[in-house]
């Protein structure tokens, strides 16, 4: 019987020009040609990459060394001519950008993003593949999710072309260690300098893991692979099938708020083995690698897994009470100061991630919100009502739970929003028809009214000081002050300064290097004055006269309420794992 095989080689014959060099050999296909694809997009970053533009030099040999022709038949497809033969078709991958999502390559280490590596056969993404490591004699290591086919080699088995996409590759001298948590075999792999202590690490992220596995009730991993690239100044993961890259500050491993916030990251990329990478929306799987795939529920899948990561580190003993809220309020004043938030709904936000959310510009906060933020906003107050009305007894813990155990466990298909509603009311017994709603609208919900609910209240410290405001951001660059955002509505939108104007002078007062002098006359002058502002724009100099109006920024704090009941704080120690 003949059987087809896709096999794939990596290489590194110039890591040093950021190069990885890939062959892959096909066996087993009679049609007169095939199409090769590479993937405009990777999981779990809703974004058209186009990872073809890295692409170099693809050329393809029958199995008896003949030369194939090769055409390029779109911005992501090469067809190769076969005449029914086996071959292969090798080609090369400049690979230089830093991210948790992208190929990089130096004479240091080789990072493989999948997606922007590996061609498929058109039509058959389903079909198993094996991948072999060919080490350059200066590197030890490989780091990823796949399983290895046999003890020792460096070739790796992926059943699908889903799941090889979803395991990304560490190649190098990373530092390694290994440890079980819940049960199950972990590995760590970080990649550069860092001052972080392996031991209390292990620990914690044992935490981590073991709080997590209680709330989804089961873990479904044989094994977990943690990749972290240190960096001088980074913060961001992204979640994969059983892995998982971080983007971590190398020397921040050592303070109170840069350890927290790394065990923050990992709760949140940890979280999404369930979240999103099981429990998942409809429309997210199986995936088309070749357009957007959309959909509404990001608010749930990223929103929700922004709340747990931080009350998660509250659970596990690393943030005190006051630590904690200070994090959970932040993501209400982040998007209550957007601009954005009254024009854009957390639903649109999450459909609109693939033209909005990764390609933000000047106009952005103007003009859109976070899902991110506004989701984890609307989970803490799906949250607190589960808890207010069960009297304490059951909490969103119970509805992911019960969510994983219905849609993945038993029927192993994505959801969709009406049907998640309608499974937290039944598992809770409790109404969040007005949260739900509140996902389609740009109207606040009463959020005071729902912390108070649990013995806390939530208060702009803003709301009774009414300050002027120009209504702009800026830069300090090579001794000019340069705006880079103008907030919609504020005195600068209204009287049209723009942004990239340089700020020359106020009132006739030429501005330091540091642009002093415009923070001393904003600090000096009250709602209604004016001011005037000479800006530099396209070289011409213009005077811009500019009537003041009150800030609409908020800064929102979160505290126990002093006429909280009894039952009120009690209700509020369960939220926050106090008793």
């Amino acid at each position: 019987m003949n059987t087809s095989s896709i096999h794939f080689q990596l290489s590194f014959i110039e890591p040093q020009a950021h190069y990885v060099e890939v062959s892959m050999f096909i066996e087993g296909f009679s049609q007169p040609y095939i199409d090769l694809k590479m993937p405009v997009w990777t999981p779990g970053s809703y974004l058209i990459r186009e990872f073809s533009k890295n692409v170099e030099q693809v050329t393809a040999l029958s199995k008896d060394g003949e030369k194939l022709l090769v055409s390029k038949i779109s911005k992501n497809t090469w067809r190769v001519y076969t005449n029914g033969h086996d071959f292969a078709c090798s080609y090369r991958v400049y690979s230089f950008e830093r991210s948790v999502r992208t190929n990089f390559v130096d004479d240091s280490h080789a990072f493989i993003s999948p997606a922007g590596t590996f061609l498929y056969v058109d039509g058959q993404l389903s079909h198993a593949s094996t991948v072999q490591v060919i080490l350059p004699p200066q590197w030890s290591y490989v780091s990823t999710g796949l399983a290895q086919t046999e003890v020792g080699e460096l070739v790796y088995y992926a059943e699908d072309f889903d799941i090889l996409y979803d395991s990304p590759l560490e190649i190098g001298n990373q530092d390694i260690w290994h440890f079980q948590a819940a049960g199950i075999p972990h590995e760590f792999a970080m990649v550069g300098q860092g001052n972080y202590n392996k031991d209390q690490l292990t620990l914690d992220i044992q935490k981590i893991v073991a709080e997590e596995t209680r709330i989804w009730g089961s873990n479904p991993n044989d094994r977990y692979v943690f990749i972290t690239h240190n960096y001088q100044s980074a913060h961001g993961g992204l979640e994969h099938l059983n892995s998982t890259v971080l983007a971590a500050s190398r020397n921040a491993y050592i303070t109170n708020i840069g350890y927290n916030n790394f065990l923050s990251l990992v709760a949140h990329e940890y979280f999404h083995l369930w979240n999103v990478k099981r429990l998942r929306p409809k429309n997210l799987g199986p995936f088309d690698y070749e357009q957007e795939n959309y959909t509404p529920l990001l608010w749930i899948f990223e929103g929700f897994t922004a709340y747990y990561d931080n009350l998660i580190t509250r659970r596990c003993g690393f943030r005190n009470e006051v630590e904690y809220l200070n994090e959970l309020v932040s993501e209400f004043n982040l998007v209550l100061n957007r601009p954005g938030h009254l024009l854009q709904s957390v639903g649109l936000s999450s459909f609109d991630t693939w033209i909005k959310q990764y390609r933000p510009d000047e106009n952005s906060p103007n003009v859109s919100i976070s899902y991110y933020n506004k989701g984890a906003m609307l989970a803490c107050m799906i949250d607190i009502s589960i808890i207010v009305g069960t009297n304490g007894e059951k909490c969103l813990d119970d509805v992911m739970g019960a969510a994983y155990e219905r849609f993945y466990l038993m029927e192993n298909r994505g959801i969709e929003e009406k049907e998640f509603q309608a499974l937290a009311e039944e598992v809770t017994g409790v109404s969040l028809k007005e949260i739900f709603k509140a996902v389609y609208e740009i109207t606040e919900l009463d959020y005071n009214a729902y912390f108070n609910k649990v013995g806390y209240q939530f208060i702009d410290q803003n709301k009774l000081n009414q300050t002027s405001s120009l209504g702009i951001k800026v830069s300090h660059s090579d001794g000019r002050t340069t705006i880079k955002a103008v907030d919609r509505n504020s005195s600068a939108w209204e009287y049209g300064l723009n942004v990239d104007d340089e700020i020359i002078a106020v009132n006739g007062n030429r501005l330091d290097q540091q642009g002093r002098e415009l923070d001393q006359a904003m600090t000096y002058s009250q709602v209604g004055d004016e001011v005037v502002i000479l800006v530099a724009r396209d070289g011409l100099m213009m005077e811009i006269p500019v009537k003041l109006k009150a800030s609409e920024k908020v800064s929102y704090y979160i505290e126990r309420n002093p006429e909280a009941s009894e039952e009120e704080r009690r209700l509020g120690d369960v939220w926050l794992s106090l008793g």
